[in-house]
């Protein structure tokens, strides 16, 4: 199956709004547009049920449009709502050894991090702590898959990764922006094969949850 007929089929949903819950959305929340058609961040056919998912972006929103569709036997659109942004990594800091000093320790190529005394962002202090990220997959995901992606990035250097935890502090971070649509949010779920992945490593997980966007229209 292209992604051409399944991209095809998401973006006739937002111009026809078949759904409720489109007409719903884009009354409160704008597409992001690029050539003049609504941009697709991400297609997503991992499931083994054959469910594709589209996502795309909402103007000056952290969390994204999402139209599922059922690919077989045909494309249909499924069903429409927002699905929250989801940033999930493992965030090791130290207070004693360098950035350099850190990333030695493991294979793996971090994503980010900077160095004890760098300066901030801000450019009005500078960091008191060493840090190094690791995010194998920033692109639109829900949280579960996300959570699954990391443990197994991180499965390919095991030996590194426990280094790296045992000599400095780690745990993996979870970021989240719901659609405050309707002050429901939903959370998120960690099954009994995804703690013991945490355990075997001894990581704790830490949730940073924010609550974006408009009410929807009574």
């Amino acid at each position: 199956m292209t992604d051409s007929i399944i991209i095809e089929k998401a973006i006739n949903e937002i111009f026809i709004k078949e759904f409720g819950t489109t007409e719903q959305l884009l009354e409160i929340h704008e597409v992001v547009y690029e050539n003049e058609k609504p941009k697709v961040l991400r297609v997503d056919k991992e499931s083994s049920d054959g469910t594709a998912i589209v996502y795309f972006p909402l103007k000056d929103e952290k969390f994204y449009l999402a139209i599922w569709l059922d690919t077989e036997p045909e494309v249909n659109v499924r069903s429409v709502t927002t699905e929250y942004f989801n940033s999930v990594y493992l965030n090791v800091t130290s207070d004693h050894f360098s950035f350099q000093e850190l990333a030695k320790m493991t294979k793996l190529q971090m994503t980010g991090g900077w160095n004890k005394g760098d300066i901030r962002k801000s450019g009005k202090s500078t960091y008191n702590f060493t840090a190094l990220h690791f995010e194998p997959n920033p692109e639109p995901d829900e949280f579960n898959d996300k959570l699954k992606k990391l443990l197994d990035f991180l499965d390919q250097d095991n030996e590194g990764v426990t280094k790296l935890i045992d000599q400095a502090d780690a745990q993996i971070q979870v970021v989240t922006i719901f659609h405050n649509g309707n002050t429901i949010l939903g959370g998120h779920h960690l099954n009994k094969s995804i703690i013991k992945r945490l355990a075997s490593y001894n990581l704790e997980i830490d949730f940073d949850l924010y609550a974006e966007g408009k009410f929807f229209k009574t």
